[in-house]
Parts: C-alpha cells; sequence; structure tokens
C-alpha cells in the first residue's frame, strides 16, 4: 500500500495535484469570503497544513533520491547557484509548494482585511487574482484600495 503511494506521489502528480486543489479555496476567498466554508477552510490552519505536508514530503524523497537539496543554502550567494537549484525538480517544486502556501496566505489576509475596511467584494476581486498569479503585484493593488477606502494609511495591520 504504502509503496503503491509512493509510485503516485511522483513530483510531477504531487504539482499537478497541488495547482487543481488549490483553486476551489481561491474561488472561496472571491466568491463567498464571508462564508462559514471559507472560514474553516481557507483561514484556518487546514490548506497550509496540507500544503506543509507535501512540502516536507518532496523533501523527503530528494534525500531518498541523493539529489543536492541542502544546497539550497547556496542560492544566497549567487544569482548563477539560484539557476543552479531551480533546475533541480525537486527544488522547483518545493519552491512551487511555498509560492502557492504564501499566496494563499496573503489572499486570505486580503480577504479578511477588505471585509474588516468594507471594501466591496467586485474591488477586492482584481486584486485577489492578481495576489494568485504575482503574489506582490496583487498586494500593491490591494493596499492602494485599502488606502482610499480605509481613509489612512497603517503600516502595522
Amino acid at each position: 500500500m504504502l509503496i503503491q503511494l509512493q509510485e503516485y506521489l511522483t513530483f510531477e502528480n504531487i504539482y499537478l495535484f497541488s495547482n487543481y486543489c488549490i483553486l476551489p479555496f481561491w474561488l472561496l476567498l472571491i466568491l463567498i469570503p464571508t462564508s462559514k466554508i471559507t472560514q474553516i477552510f481557507v483561514n484556518s490552519i487546514i490548506v497550509p497544513l496540507i500544503l506543509s505536508t507535501a512540502y516536507i514530503y518532496v523533501i523527503y524523497q530528494a534525500i531518498l533520491l541523493d539529489e543536492p537539496f541542502f544546497d539550497i543554502f547556496k542560492l544566497y550567494l549567487s544569482i548563477d547557484n539560484l539557476y543552479t537549484i531551480f533546475a533541480t525538480e525537486s527544488f522547483l517544486l518545493v519552491f512551487w509548494i511555498h509560492f502557492l502556501a504564501l499566496n494563499l496566505f496573503l489572499g486570505s489576509w486580503v480577504s479578511r482585511d477588505a471585509i474588516k475596511y468594507n471594501i466591496p467584494k467586485k474591488i477586492v476581486t482584481f486584486p485577489l487574482i492578481l495576489i494568485y498569479f504575482t503574489g506582490p503585484a496583487g498586494l500593491v493593488l490591494y493596499w492602494f484600495f485599502r488606502i482610499f477606502y480605509s481613509k489612512k494609511l497603517g503600516l502595522h495591520d
């Protein structure tokens, strides 16, 4: 049973599964941000825990495959090292899961913050979509909307 599960959980399948399974949570954030379902699944520890488990599993598999996974610390030394590390499938997948988890966290925060400041859902939709694809660019756009609606510039929220 365990061997069958390991054969199924290839890096490619984990990549596809994480991409397809994250979409419903983003749709909840965009379409029904105030619903109880969104609060339970998106604004809780459930999704980050699932993504974290996948993250740890990929690291575990990379270690078993004797990939130079712990060379990741060299990525801070040069852009060539960064390029080399991204050429490793396991590190690329870990980075992608990291990206998905952080963007969903950011989207969840934006959604809750928009509710707090009564920013219309229609206005928050575009920054949320942008956060899904680019993260920081969507945050900047949301921040401009937030300043307008909250009538203040708070840097510690």
